[in-house]
C-alpha cells in the first residue's frame, strides 16, 4: 500500500463564485480565487479544514500572521469572534490549462435547516445555505498533491472495492466512485435523508451502487442490516472504504473485519462527526 507523504498545508484565501442545491439536505459551493495556484491534491478522499465568518464579518477572523503559531492564537479570540473552523472532503476540483488548480467544489450536508427537524442547523450548514457570490473563506488545504489527508488508498492488488458512506461521505464517496478505472469492480452503499438527495454517478467502473434513503430504511440501525445481509462477490483482495457518524463507522468495521473475516489492514474507516457533538466537542476529546 502506498505511504502518504507527511506534507506541509497552507491556507488559501477564497472566494464563492456558485452555489448548487443537490437535493434537500445537499449544497454545493464552489470557490476560486488567486491562491488555487498553490493548491495540491491528487487525493479522492482529500480532507480539508474550512473557515468561515460569522454573521456580520466579512471574512472569518483567523490570525495567519502568527505562522505557526496560529492554531493558539485562533483558540484565544473570543467565541463571537474566532472564525467557525469544520472539516469537509474536497468534492472536485478544476485545472486551467497550465494544470494550476482554478476552482474547488465542497458539498455541505444542510441539517436542521428543514422545518421540523429534531436538532438546531450548525453553523457551517447555516452559512452554506445562505452563501452568495463574493463571500469569503480561509481554506486550510494541502500545498503537496500526496499528503496525509488522503484516506482512499486501496493495495495495488486490490480486486474488489467496497463503500459505504452515509451523507457527509458522500461527496468523497462520490468521487472516489466516479474515479474508479474500468475493469475495477465495486459495490458501494450510500445513505441520504431523501430520496431526493439522490444523485446520478458515472464511473468506467464495473460499479454497483446501491443508495439507502433514510426515509425508508427506517434509520442506521437498518442499513447496518442491509450491508450484513448483502451478498458480496468473491475476492482475493478485497478493500473496504468505510466513512460517516463514527459509531455506525465502528459497527461496520467491526463486521467486515469480525464477520466478513477482511484483513483489517485492507479496511479504512473514518468517522466524520459523532451522534450528539458538534466538531467543537469531538475536538476536545481528541
Amino acid at each position: 500500500m502506498t505511504t502518504a507523504v507527511a506534507a506541509p498545508f497552507r491556507f488559501f484565501s477564497l472566494q464563492v463564485v456558485r452555489t448548487r442545491r443537490l437535493g434537500p439536505s445537499l449544497a454545493r459551493v464552489t470557490f476560486a480565487g488567486a491562491d488555487l495556484r498553490a493548491f495540491r491534491s491528487d487525493g479522492l478522499d482529500q480532507s480539508l479544514s474550512l473557515f468561515l465568518p460569522h454573521p456580520g464579518q466579512a471574512e472569518p477572523a483567523v490570525p495567519v500572521e502568527l505562522g505557526d503559531g496560529w492554531w493558539q492564537g485562533w483558540r484565544e479570540l473570543p467565541d463571537d469572534v474566532r472564525a467557525v473552523m469544520r472539516s469537509y472532503t474536497l468534492r472536485a476540483l478544476r485545472r486551467d490549462g497550465e494544470g494550476h488548480t482554478r476552482e474547488i467544489d465542497i458539498d455541505f450536508v444542510l441539517h436542521g435547516l428543514e422545518p421540523g427537524t429534531a436538532f438546531e442547523a450548525g453553523p457551517a450548514a447555516r452559512w452554506a445555505a445562505d452563501a452568495t457570490p463574493g463571500d469569503r473563506v480561509l481554506l486550510l488545504g494541502p500545498a503537496i498533491a500526496d499528503n496525509r489527508a488522503i484516506r482512499f488508498r486501496p493495495p495495488e492488488d486490490t480486486d474488489l472495492v467496497v463503500i459505504w458512506g452515509d451523507e457527509t461521505a458522500v461527496p468523497a464517496a462520490c468521487a472516489v466512485v466516479e474515479s474508479l478505472p474500468a475493469g475495477t469492480r465495486a459495490r458501494v452503499w450510500l445513505e441520504v435523508p431523501h430520496a431526493d438527495d439522490v444523485q446520478d454517478l458515472t464511473t468506467a467502473a464495473d460499479a454497483e451502487i446501491t443508495w439507502l434513503v433514510r426515509d425508508a430504511t427506517g434509520g442506521p440501525e437498518a442499513a447496518l442490516a442491509t450491508l450484513r445481509d448483502a451478498q458480496l462477490p468473491s475476492a482475493a483482495h478485497p478493500y473496504v472504504w468505510i466513512a460517516g457518524e463514527s459509531g455506525c463507522v465502528k459497527q461496520l468495521r467491526r463486521h467486515f473485519v469480525g464477520e466478513r473475516g477482511i484483513d483489517r489492514r485492507r479496511v479504512t474507516f473514518v468517522g466524520y462527526w459523532r451522534r450528539g457533538l458538534t466538531e467543537e466537542q469531538l475536538r476536545e476529546q481528541g
